[in-house]
């Protein structure tokens, strides 16, 4: 119930929805009830069960604020209406009446309808924005865990499944209940016995159902994480597929996905098999239940044990049964709710996942660099994986520090810590005294501009994607891309600047992508530069171009550059080569290759495969 309500205080205004919609629903119910009651005296003119001495000494009932006045008017007005006009007359004043409680009773129906669509559509839409805000919140570490696909599930078919359950319950959790209570009281008011004796069979198709739903929840919740892992397959199917093409690995992906989808397959096929069950089993206990009543009160009726007329005991039946519909909504919406609790619970999970990279109460607003950046016995570790310990360096305003060494040295990592993608667990990053903890979120990335190895792009406009979080006019775009070695390429694709550049940038080479990002970084003029090997996965003559532009962007800029090609960053002020996580050599390019250590066979190993 807690998950239940969770999910269904995203329905905007829902007090006064339940008040809006009770009450139409309530209208809609008291004139649906009505058609059945007026079926009685109906069945009275039909059958000639009328004492015409008796509705001759009927008299117009005192006003009372009661359901009684409103019977005892209605049997006032329909006797006068046999006495003077007779029983034709008096059965077109019944169909009348019967018309017009129809065209109410659907009226309200509708309005009613009309509520809980608004609310199910503002309710999804609140949530579905939560859970993306979330998500594009959260810190890296926890995507290095999540699979993609299972977050796409979560976003599609869980919402779907909550839509089509959880927001969508007001029917039976108000409407039908509500149905189901006017028509007992109608029912008492019948026949008392009879009433009395219906309701003992209740309880036993009840607790069956009960049973059968309660099983529910924990195989949706099955379903749907076998669905994410689907995805998840699909997604990096797609994306890989170079290298499955080109290690014939065809057959192992096609197994791979076949399997999880026929084992996904036979789990949701047991899942609505169990779901299904409810609905019919419910509407065959209810017409067992009909059955029990019309042997016992046409028993009574027969035999004249009872006051209960004819008319009024097939009167009984018909509104009696219009209970099954009712009940067995309510029968399937338990159903589905339990289905949908587990979607409902998935995606708890993440907009209660606690965001560890925030910024604390009254943090500092940096608006720009002024004198320097301070690694200080910097340490930090993936769960108990040390990867980085013992780092001290500074980057003065203005200067290059490159970062070297062989891969899974921690040369990414810290650059990833100095924007706080993840923290620091030992130590601290200063940026002008200031712990980076301590500087707001917004205003610490602000600072910087990251150019990496692989260029993030979006499916949208060139414009759109140099432009990217800038609100920029398009000569500063164009102005970007000159800088970057960009314009010219852009002015020969279809539609310029405006050209879609397809999903992650594929409509353009490795270069021209680069390039972009590189423009996307010029145009935000950082105050701070991440250069994470912009350059290593580029030909010879992109990297040319892409090296030009970085010299234009590095030039008089405080920045951190990790480089995979020496030659890229002989120039740099300081030069970091790091091993196993530590600096193990300083310097700049001459000093580190008059020491002859590590950086020297570092460049002598890179000529070698140059030459080669």
């Amino acid at each position: 119930m807690k998950v239940y309500w969770r999910i269904f205080t995203y329905t905007q205004s829902y007090g006064r929805l339940i008040a809006s919609y009770l009450l139409v629903t309530s209208l809609a119910v008291i004139f649906g009830t009505l058609n059945f009651t007026l079926l009685s005296p109906l069945f009275q003119i039909l059958f000639q069960d009328i004492d015409n001495s008796a509705i001759s000494n009927l008299h117009e009932p005192v006003f009372a604020f009661r359901a009684q006045y409103l019977i005892d008017l209605f049997n006032y007005y329909f006797a006068k209406t046999i006495v003077d006009y007779g029983k034709i007359s008096a059965l077109r004043f019944v169909c009348v009446v019967i018309g017009f409680s129809v065209l109410f009773s659907n009226i309200f129906r509708f309005l009613g309808q009309r509520l809980i669509n608004a609310s199910r559509s503002i309710g999804m839409q609140n949530l579905r924005n939560d859970v993306f805000r979330k998500i594009t919140s959260l810190h890296l570490g926890y995507f290095s865990n999540a699979q993609k696909g299972d977050l796409m599930a979560r976003l599609t078919t869980d919402m779907q499944e909550i839509e089509n359950s959880i927001l969508g319950a007001l029917q039976w959790i108000i409407k039908d209940p509500v149905t189901i209570l006017v028509y007992f009281v109608v029912l008492f008011y019948t026949s008392f016995e009879l009433t009395i004796f219906t309701i003992l069979f209740l309880p036993l198709s009840g607790g069956i159902i009960a049973e059968v739903t309660k099983r529910l929840r924990k195989a949706g919740g099955q379903t749907q994480a076998l669905l994410g892992n689907l995805l998840g397959i699909i997604d990096e199917t797609l994306h890989g597929l170079k290298v499955i093409y080109a290690f014939n690995a065809q057959n192992y992906i096609q197994n791979k996905f076949l399997q999880t989808s026929q084992f996904y397959s036979e789990t949701h096929q047991k899942l609505e098999n169990k779901r299904e069950m409810a609905s019919p089993l419910s509407e065959f206990l209810g017409v067992l239940t009909v059955t029990v009543i019309l042997l016992y009160g046409g028993t009574l009726v027969l035999e004249g044990t009872s006051d209960l007329k004819a008319a009024d005991f097939i009167t009984y039946i018909i509104i009696f049964s219009q209970i099954l519909s009712p009940a067995k909504a309510i029968s399937a919406g338990m159903s589905n709710i339990q289905r949908s609790l587990a979607s409902a619970e998935r995606l708890i999970t993440i907009l209660d996942t606690p965001s560890n990279i925030t910024s604390i109460p009254n943090a500092v607003k940096l608006e720009k660099l002024e004198k320097e950046i301070v690694f200080r016995n910097v340490g930090f570790a993936y769960q108990e994986r040390k990867v980085l310990q013992n780092i001290n360096f500074t980057i003065p305003k203005g200067k290059t520090v490159a970062l070297v060494g062989a891969s899974g040295g921690g040369k990414s990592t810290l650059a990833d810590l100095l924007a706080r993608f993840y923290d620091v667990t030992e130590g601290e990053i200063l940026i002008d005294g200031t712990n980076v903890k301590n500087i707001e979120l917004g205003h610490l990335r602000q600072l910087l501009g990251i150019v990496t190895q692989e260029s993030i792009l979006f499916n949208d406009t060139i414009s759109n994607n140099i432009a990217f979080g800038i609100n920029a006019m398009q000569g500063q775009v164009e102005r970007a891309a000159k800088i970057a070695n960009a314009h010219d390429f852009i002015l020969q694709t279809e539609n310029a600047y405006q050209s879609n550049i397809g999903d992650r940038g594929m409509k353009l080479s490795g270069g021209q992508r680069q390039r972009l990002a590189i423009a996307r970084a010029v145009l935000k003029n950082p105050d701070i530069l991440i250069l994470d090997e912009a350059t290593s996965a580029l030909d010879s003559e992109s990297e040319k171009l892409v090296q030009d532009a970085l010299y234009r962007l590095l030039e008089n800029r405080t920045s951190l550059v990790i480089a995979h090609r020496l030659s890229t960053i002989q120039h740099a002020d300081l030069i970091l080569v790091m091993q196993e996580g530590e600096i193990v050599e300083r310097g700049t390019h001459q000093e580190l290759m008059d020491k002859n250590g590590i950086y020297r066979k570092l460049q002598d190993m890179q000529k070698t495969a140059n030459k080669e």
